[in-house]
C-alpha cells in the first residue's frame, strides 16, 4: 500500500472513530454556567451598591442601571435553556399550592432596587388569602421579565394585581408608560419561526410567556397571555390568566 493511501485510510478511520457532539447539549450546558455566573455578577453589584457611601445618587444610578442590564441578560439566558428543554419535552414543572401574596413580596423583593432608583413606585393589589395551583418558579419567571419591561417603560407607577374569577385565575401588571407599540400587540400570538430578528423584535419575551401560561392546564384548559394598552394606569397592561 502506498504511503498516499495508507494516510487517507488512516484519516477516514479517525474520521469515522470521531466523537460526535450533540451541540444542542453543548449549548444548554454553556447557557446554564453563563446564568451561575450572571447570578454571581448581579450579587456582587448589589454588594457593591450597598457598600457604597449614601449621597453619590449618580454612581448608585449607573449600578442600578448596570443590575438591570444583568438581569435582563439572565432573564434571556433562563428562557433560552426552558425553550431548549420544552424543545425536548424535558420542561420542569412542578404544580403546587401558592399564595398569592407571597409571589407578588418576592418579585417586589427582587426588584426593589432598581425601583427605587428609577423613582417607581409599585402598588400591590392582591384579593385576601388567594391561593392557587401553579409552577411557582415559572410563573415567577414570566412575570419578573415583565415587571423589569414595565420598570424601563413605565413613568412613576406600576400596578401587580392578582384576582380569582370565573374563568381562572387572573395577575396583571401595569405602568403609566407610552404603552405596548402597535407592532407587539399584533404579534401576540407570533411563532418563533415567524420572528422578525432584524427590525429587532425577536419574540422571545412574547412566546416564553405563552409557554409558560401554556403549561398549565385544568380541565382541558390552558392558560394564556393577553396585552393591550389603557387600563387604570393608562399605559401597558400584561395579563396571566391561568384555569
Amino acid at each position: 500500500m502506498s504511503a498516499q493511501l495508507y494516510a487517507a485510510g488512516a484519516a477516514g478511520n479517525m474520521a469515522d472513530n470521531k466523537p460526535q457532539i450533540d451541540f444542542a447539549t453543548v449549548l444548554a450546558a454553556a447557557v446554564h454556567d453563563m446564568k451561575n455566573s450572571l447570578c454571581l455578577m448581579m450579587q456582587s453589584i448589589e454588594n457593591l451598591s450597598d457598600n457604597l457611601p449614601h449621597g453619590d445618587n449618580n454612581v448608585q444610578r449607573r449600578l442600578a442601571d448596570v443590575h438591570y442590564e444583568s438581569s435582563r441578560l439572565n432573564t434571556g439566558l433562563v428562557q433560552l435553556l426552558s425553550l431548549f428543554r420544552s424543545e425536548l419535552d424535558a420542561l420542569p414543572v412542578n404544580i403546587d399550592e401558592c399564595f398569592l401574596d407571597d409571589l407578588m413580596d418576592e418579585l417586589v423583593a427582587s426588584n426593589h432596587r432598581y425601583a427605587q432608583q428609577k423613582d417607581i413606585e409599585i402598588d400591590v393589589n392582591v384579593e385576601p388569602d388567594l391561593c392557587w395551583y401553579l409552577d411557582f418558579d415559572l410563573v415567577y419567571m414570566l412575570l419578573n421579565d415583565v415587571l423589569i419591561n414595565a420598570m424601563r417603560y413605565g413613568k412613576s407607577a406600576i400596578r401587580l394585581s392578582a384576582s380569582s374569577c370565573s374563568d381562572g385565575l387572573h395577575i396583571t401588571i401595569e405602568d403609566d408608560g407610552p404603552g405596548y407599540p402597535e407592532g407587539m400587540l399584533e404579534a401576540q400570538d407570533i411563532h418563533m419561526q415567524d420572528v422578525q430578528i432584524r427590525q429587532g423584535r425577536t419574540g422571545l419575551g412574547l412566546f416564553f410567556a405563552r409557554l409558560i401560561a401554556n403549561t398549565h392546564s385544568r380541565n382541558g384548559i390552558r392558560g394564556k397571555i393577553e396585552l393591550s394598552n389603557g387600563g387604570s394606569l393608562g399605559g401597558s397592561v400584561f395579563k396571566l390568566n391561568l384555569p
